[in-house]
Order: structure tokens, then sequence, then C-alpha cells
């Protein structure tokens, strides 16, 4: 395995943190509020990178949202790339294809997705019914991915469904999503239970690579802070107690990272991704709570505020652990896998 970004990769992920760097700043996501920043959605496709992810691959998408997380950008750049781009790429007709990627690479059209499955929608005759109760950046989006409770998966515009806002612990733009027979199309010609699967282990990758931008930002402030805080006439950070608290945050950043890449890497390259993709989920559900958390201990008093910058790193972080399916139950998925191809 060789995790090395390509030219093409390297190149993505640099821009991107420069955007990010010059727009995501902490007052212009405080005046956002819960929505999107669209300046910064629309500098970031005016550079092309949301049409760059087909190119760039799962693994480069996982560099740009590492570098939205170090930010904690409010943008539906995870959202578009893995339900709209890399799934209707990767299992959309060719009618579909030539109908939705081109306003999805230029950022014109936006979409989500209702995973995992709940197994809450049904379809009948094109029509589905159901309600999922939060989908993330549903408010922007203009095609919702919906798994069936068959596992097939449906586009559903927006306009044809009922959108309720709802708030999360993080500012997600995410919206309720209420199905009262509203007509779908089926993504794919005849594709089952396999596409939801592929589409779920890509997510489950993407945003544990979001995760792992989460973490390296909070540990980054952290960092920073106990750098120049002084206790006792010496800075926090000469502190033993500091230092393991941090080493150990910068290793559980580190494993969320490199498990993100390995399943990026392999789903690139065709390889069954699915146990990769719940091992890289299972880290950043697991040990990105606990790096948010320290993040925000080191600060001491201070992390106590929540219009510090370091606050919104704790919100995301602990979004993507409820997002992400919490440790417990991605465990057991994994040990179920590990059962199932045991005895294959």
């Amino acid at each position: 395995m060789d995790f090395t970004p390509t030219e093409e990769q390297e190149a993505a992920r640099e821009l991107a943190a420069r955007i990010l760097g010059d727009l995501a700043t902490h007052e212009r996501l405080a005046a956002a509020g819960t929505g999107t920043d669209a300046e910064l959605w629309k500098a970031l496709c005016a550079a092309g990178l949301p049409g760059a992810v087909e190119e760039i691959g799962l693994l480069g998408l996982v560099l740009l949202l590492e570098e939205q997380g170090r930010v904690t950008a409010q943008v539906p750049l995870a959202a578009t790339g893995v339900y709209g781009i890399l799934a209707v790429a990767r299992h959309g007709t060719g009618e579909q294809r030539a109908r939705l990627l081109p306003g999805l690479r230029e950022g014109t059209a936006v979409a989500t997705g209702a995973f995992p499955a709940t197994g809450a929608v049904t379809a009948r005759g094109g029509r589905l019914t159901g309600t999922v109760g939060w989908v993330p950046w549903l408010r922007d989006a203009g095609h919702v991915l919906v798994p069936d409770r068959d596992r097939v998966l449906w586009l559903v515009r927006t306009g044809d469904a009922e959108v309720e806002d709802v708030e999360l612990t993080a500012p997600w733009a995410a919206g309720r999503l209420v199905l009262d027979g509203a007509p779908a199309e089926r993504l794919g010609d005849g594709t089952g239970p396999e596409a939801y699967e592929d589409v779920l282990a890509t997510a489950r990758t993407a945003f544990a690579g979001l995760q792992a931008g989460v973490c390296a930002g909070s540990l980054a402030r952290a960092v920073a802070h106990t750098s120049v805080r002084e206790q006792f006439g010496r800075p926090l950070a000469t502190r033993q107690a500091v230092q393991l608290r941090a080493a150990d945050a910068h290793m559980d950043t580190e494993s969320i990272r490199v498990t993100a890449y390995e399943a990026a890497w392999r789903s690139d390259a065709g390889l069954d991704a699915a146990g990769a993709a719940l091992t890289a989920a299972w880290w950043a559900s697991e040990a990105g709570k606990r790096v948010v958390h320290s993040g925000q201990h080191l600060h001491g008093g201070t992390g106590a505020d929540l219009d510090h910058p370091v606050h919104r790193h704790f919100l995301w972080g602990r979004q993507l652990d409820a997002y992400l399916g919490h440790g417990t139950e991605l465990l057991a998925e994994l040990g179920d896998l590990l059962a199932k191809e045991g005895t294959a």
C-alpha cells in the first residue's frame, strides 16, 4: 500500500488549504450560524475542487475533507462528493451521469444522502414513503440519495419532498426528510444492495477523513494555547500531564488519518474496502471524541467559552461521532463482517 498523494491530489489539497485558510475564519463561520458559507462554497467551486473529485478519487476527497475539518468550514463538500459525484459516477446510468454530474462538478447543484439505511423508507411504483430524522446539508441539496428498506438506491428531488429544518450539534444545515409518495428515480440500471454497500463504505471513509481534520485542528489550537499560556511562571506545555494528554491526542488523530487513507486507497484500487471503512469509522468515532474533548480540556477555562474557536471543533467531533454510528455499533458490525469472511 502506498498512501503517497499523486501530484494532482497534492495540488488539490494545497489549493483547498489556501482557500479555506483565507476564507474560513472564525468570524465568518460565527456569522454563518447554522447555514452554509455561500461565498466560501462559491470560491471552492470556482477553483474546480468539487469537479476534481472524479479525477483525484476517494483518497483525494479525503485529503480535501481533512483541510475542511481543520477549520470546520461550513460547506457541503463531503455530502456532494460522496452522495452526488462519486455515487452517480460509479453507479449511475450514462443518462444520469450526463444530466447530473455537470451541475455537481460546478457546484451549482448540491446532493446529500439519507444514510445509513434505517428501514424507514419504502418504495412502491417509483414513489417513496417514510421519514428520515435528519440528513446533513439537506437544506442546501437539490437531490437526496435515499436507500429504501431493501437497500435499493433512489434519487429524490428535494422539491418533491418535505424538508423541515433541524438543528444539530454541529451547524450542518441539516433537515428532516419527509417522503409521502414522493416520485423518485432509481440510481443506475438494476443496481441493488451492492451499490448501497459501496456508497456506505465511501461515506464512512470520507467522513472519517473529515474527522481527522477536525481533530488535527483541535489539537493544533491546544498546542498553540498551551505553548503561550503560563502557570506559575512556566508555559503549560512544559507540564508532563499536558504533554502526555497532547501526545495521546496526536496518536489518536494519526490513527484516524491512516485508517481513512487505507480505506480510500483500497476503494480507489478497486479492492474490497468494507472492513477498512468500518475500521476508519470506528477510529473516527471512538478516538475522535477523545481528541476533541482533550482539545477543549487543554484550553482550561477558555475551553468552556462557547464562542471560542476550539468549541466548534468539539461540536463537529461529537456530531461526526453520532453520524458515523458510535463506536460500539461499528465494532459490532465489523465483528459480524470478519466472522462472515472467516466462514466464507
